[in-house]
């Protein structure tokens, strides 16, 4: 954990006590960006304190979303609760350096504390019983109590920092209590962890939430007291779902492995994340070398940013149809598998349905649904579009194109010219047979262009769908 001091160096510190969403995504993406920006080194932290609700599935949706969005660390994970030993002695070296004290009040008198203060209308607060001062007799010990240990929060003064997101902020450091940083077992508490775990990995700049913009005064006076220089802080605005509430797990928001699962591209998700709070002028689609290219603090939004589903599927619909028809292919490859269809069905047409369909789907999913019509025996056609197109008038007209389909040459253009003369010869319009047409051997009325489908699809399959009716 060394770097030099002209290095930046952030991190993503989250705790597995639930599964990852876009909004704690959001959190690792721009200090990952910035790391990236700079040449710097970005830092895996996962902060498992919580035993109660920390649980492995949580960690392992970390990893795997961070895996998929490639949003790469340079160290780690590092895990807090694999760390105990180096909190235990930097904790008992603020004591030894007098910035730490004991403190023997019970949660029964804390309690009792505050609502005497509340009754009171006064701020409710720890009122400093057992903080040691010159010429002050503290209370007797008492017996059989395990103390908890509490930092002497300066009494005087004001604690701030410049955010690079909120601008100049400051507390009075009266209004601070004496925080508990161990528990009465002698565990150290989370204000405490991040500071030794954020002054022994260098970091350089914090990029969080802004739900820790409380914790950060805390933090600062214990930086000062371990005598490591403060990092830069940017405490980006909440993510809101799309009803406008914090964007939680209790409030329906999904794990991010969910999108993976259902066919966004890495890519895209990167994309559509930065402009939750960040922009770069009007630019709503870029790749992911032009974030790193553009991205900075000083472009970060201040107000809240709301997520739109909806959005999130265009931006994906648009990193979809930009990708080579190879490379789209290679991608939906799994998904095809789990619509159904085996690996070793697939063949060099692939990429082509790829191509031709591309157009049409705004995931991964999607597509994988059009690709899997090529490679069934059967399709289920669209009940609605069934009895809308495929009538009893149109049968003499399907039997005319399948016997003209079977002798000739396969190649888009034979079939185009074959569609032409049983239209002619029947004295229909494109329509009432392209429809049809659509419905048997592809389920549904809505498609690219005849032609170019049935070409794809091949001359057996569409034989054998054109008689089910």
């Amino acid at each position: 954990m060394t770097s030099s001091s002209s290095t930046i160096r952030t991190r993503f510190a989250p705790s597995p006590t639930g599964f990852i969403h876009l909004g704690n995504i959001r959190s690792a993406l721009y200090p990952w960006a910035f790391a990236r920006a700079h040449g710097g080194q970005f830092i895996l932290r996962i902060e498992d304190t919580d035993l109660e609700r920390s649980s492995q599935a949580a960690v392992d949706v970390i990893l795997e979303g961070m895996a998929w969005l490639q949003l790469d660390a340079d160290e780690g994970p590092y895990y807090q609760m694999q760390r105990m030993a180096r909190y235990k002695e930097v904790l008992a070296q603020l004591q030894a350096n007098g910035y730490v004290y004991p403190c023997y009040m019970s949660m029964q008198e804390l309690d009792a504390l505050r609502e005497r203060q509340m009754a009171a209308k006064q701020k409710p607060r720890y009122d400093g019983t057992w903080r040691p001062e010159p010429g002050k007799v503290l209370p007797p010990i008492p017996e059989g109590v395990q103390p908890v240990l509490r930092f002497k929060t300066p009494q005087e003064g004001i604690v701030g920092w410049q955010d690079h997101c909120k601008g100049w902020i400051e507390f009075q450091n009266s209004e601070l209590d004496d925080l508990v940083i161990a528990r009465p077992d002698g565990t150290p508490t989370y204000n405490f962890c991040v500071c030794v775990d954020d002054m022994d990995m260098r970091i350089t700049h914090v990029i969080r939430g802004d739900d820790h913009v409380n914790n950060t005064p805390r933090q600062i006076h214990i930086f000062q007291a371990l005598g490591t220089p403060v990092p830069t802080f940017a405490h980006l605005p909440t993510v809101l779902n799309e009803q406008g509430e914090k964007m939680s797990k209790r409030n329906g928001a999904k794990p991010v492995t969910q999108y993976r699962d259902e066919g966004f591209l890495p890519d895209a998700m990167v994309n559509y994340l930065a402009r939750l709070g960040w922009s770069h002028g009007d630019d709503e689609i870029f790749s992911r070398a032009q974030f790193l290219q553009w991205f900075d603090l000083d472009h970060l939004g201040k107000s809240a940013a709301q997520f739109d589903e909806a959005k999130l599927r265009w931006v994906n619909a648009q990193h979809l149809k930009a990708l080579d028809d190879a490379t789209l292919a290679q991608r939906v490859l799994p998904f095809v598998e789990k619509a159904g269809v085996p690996a070793a069905s697939l063949d060099a047409r692939l990429p082509r349905i790829c191509a031709l369909f591309k157009d049409r789907c705004e995931t991964l999913v999607d597509l994988a649904r059009w690709v899997a019509l090529f490679y069934v025996d059967d399709v289920q056609a669209d009940a609605q579009d069934k009895a809308r197109h495929v009538t009893p008038e149109i049968a003499g007209a399907l039997d005319a194109f399948a016997q003209a389909l079977a002798p000739i040459e396969w190649s888009k253009e034979a079939i185009a010219a074959a569609l032409k003369e049983v239209l002619k010869t029947q004295g229909l319009k494109m329509p009432q047979l392209a429809m049809p047409v659509r419905v048997l051997t592809m389920g549904t009325a809505h498609t690219p262009s005849v032609d170019a489908v049935l070409e794809l699809l091949g001359r057996e399959k569409i034989l054998a769908r054109l008689q089910k009716r």
